[in-house]
């Protein structure tokens, strides 16, 4: 695209969008200095958007500024739109290495010569500018695969005043008129221009430095339950509906097993027909009952009718033998399978729907829906596992009701953008669920549960310790908190 193609002359022609451009025009040679002065501000609303995008995507920026929330967010290929000339041309000199186009991105020609999709396309302080948001939003559909996030980031309703006595004191740019949207009416439209939200999420009580209060405040305080609703920015992380396509599947089924040795065949023989095709990874995790033996003969018996491997771990603990045998698989959707079958094979198609259509990115199985035999959990357990379920799901800012389920699926492709991302959380996860629940939610996966009927074992002892696996979801608690909200 040229700047003569999208000059101010191919706004969609009324007066408030000319108002719209006449500011930024007039704020262009002060931009900078607006920043500067709310330094704390900026910071902390691109430290937040690095944390949602990761680097290296292709990225969107439509009402870009000066270009510098692209730059610090090192995408592999970079494109901002902005209506003001003077403001493009500034972006365009201060990052060569990207690019920018003067456009409206409510001209269905602009939209017409961009080339997608993109992996992220951000809508910052741009939706309270449109002159129409769902139709604005659904010509995006075209730049959009099933798996791009738009990130939509917006300012609360609740500090309008105190935003507008900043403006007339001096403190805040001036700004054009704007449109007055709560989340229930972003949702609402968001709905009707078929995207569907995956996560909202809440920063900012203090945007200044405030002698370093405003750090501590923000980083601590702000993430908390009721505290984060009076925050001052919202980001909203939504997905294209169209752009979903079902498909069949291939599937990988890994079966982390550790004295188990009377539950192998019957995992094989129960296990139902899914997908293009299936592959079993027995992960055996140094038994003393004949486990390893069992799943050779397991796998040389069924040789004719099942692709199986069977491999030991070098490590230990079920998230090392969940982490091998995704590594070693080969098919587009990795399923985990708990050797003690008390969530039963025949459920595991629904998981692979589920990804298969597109209706989930990540799903998480729930033993707490449906009734459960009565040896199959503790009471104890039962109240643990519904406290911890609402923990994560604040701090995920995803529903889960049992996060302590074992039975859990995901694309191929997306488990290596977790695995690749890994260094952010590190190797803290001895269960194996935690490791990709947090992944899913830094990779703004969508989350969906499937409710199984969980049963009592039928052969040997659970592996887990209910007073120190307890204590160390406490500690998991922590360090979520930590990584996912205290930015």
């Amino acid at each position: 695209m040229s700047t003569s193609q999208n000059s101010a002359a191919g706004l969609t022609g009324n007066a408030r969008k000319q108002k719209i451009l006449d500011n930024a025009e007039r704020m262009a040679p002060e931009r900078a200095a607006w920043i500067e002065r709310n330094r704390a501000y900026y910071d902390d609303d691109r430290r937040f958007m690095r944390f949602l995008i990761p680097k290296g995507g292709r990225v969107l920026d439509v009402g870009c500024g000066n270009g510098e929330l692209l730059r610090m967010l090192e995408p592999s290929y970079g494109l901002g739109i902005d209506l003001s000339e003077t403001i493009v041309t500034q972006a365009r000199q201060e990052h060569p290495h990207l690019h920018f186009e003067v456009g409206d991105i409510e001209d269905p020609a602009v939209i017409a010569r961009i080339e997608g999709p993109f992996d992220y396309i951000i809508l910052s302080d741009t939706v309270g500018v449109l002159d129409d948001i769902e139709v604005a939003l659904r010509r995006l559909h075209r730049l959009c695969t099933a798996h791009t996030r738009i990130v939509i980031a917006y300012h609360s309703r609740l500090w309008e005043p105190l935003l507008n006595f900043a403006e007339r004191a001096g403190l805040r740019m001036p700004q054009p008129p704007t449109n007055y949207l709560a989340n229930t009416d972003l949702f609402n439209i968001l709905d009707l221009a078929d995207f569907e939200p995956i996560k909202l999420e809440f920063r900012q009580l203090i945007p200044r430095r405030a002698f370093g209060l405003g750090r501590l405040v923000n980083r601590f305080l702000a993430p908390l339950p009721g505290l984060r609703r009076l925050c001052l920015r919202q980001y909203l992380v939504t997905r294209s509906l169209i752009a979903r396509q079902p498909r069949e599947l291939s599937a990988t089924i890994v079966i982390p097993c550790r004295n188990e040795r009377g539950n192998i065949e019957a995992a094989v023989r129960r296990l139902p027909p899914f997908g293009s095709s299936q592959e079993i990874i027995y992960v055996e995790g140094h038994s003393g009952d004949g486990t390893y033996e069992e799943c050779l003969r397991v796998q040389a018996a069924y040789s004719g009718n099942h692709d199986i491997k069977v491999v030991q771990q070098e490590g230990k603990g079920k998230g090392d033998a969940v982490r091998k045998g995704f590594a070693m698989g080969r098919g587009d959707v990795l399923m985990i399978l708990d050797a003690d079958l008390t969530m039963p094979p025949e459920a595991l198609p629904k998981f692979y729907n589920a990804i298969a259509s597109g209706k989930a990115e990540f799903v998480n199985g729930t033993r707490l829906i449906y009734p459960m035999e009565g040896e199959a959990m503790r009471v104890l357990n039962f109240i643990a596992n519904r406290l911890f379920a609402r923990i994560f799901s604040y701090l995920v800012n995803q529903r889960f009701t049992d996060t302590l389920c074992g039975t859990k699926a995901l694309s191929r492709k997306h488990y290596k953008a977790i695995a690749r991302d890994r260094i952010y959380f590190g190797d803290f996860d001895p269960f194996g669920d935690f490791d990709l629940i947090f992944g899913a939610a830094k990779q703004n996966l969508k989350i969906i549960e499937i409710p199984i009927h969980y049963g009592a074992r039928t052969y040997g002892s659970t592996n887990i310790s209910r007073f120190r696996d307890g204590w160390l979801l406490l500690r998991m608690v922590a360090f979520a908190f930590r990584k996912l909200k205290c930015l």
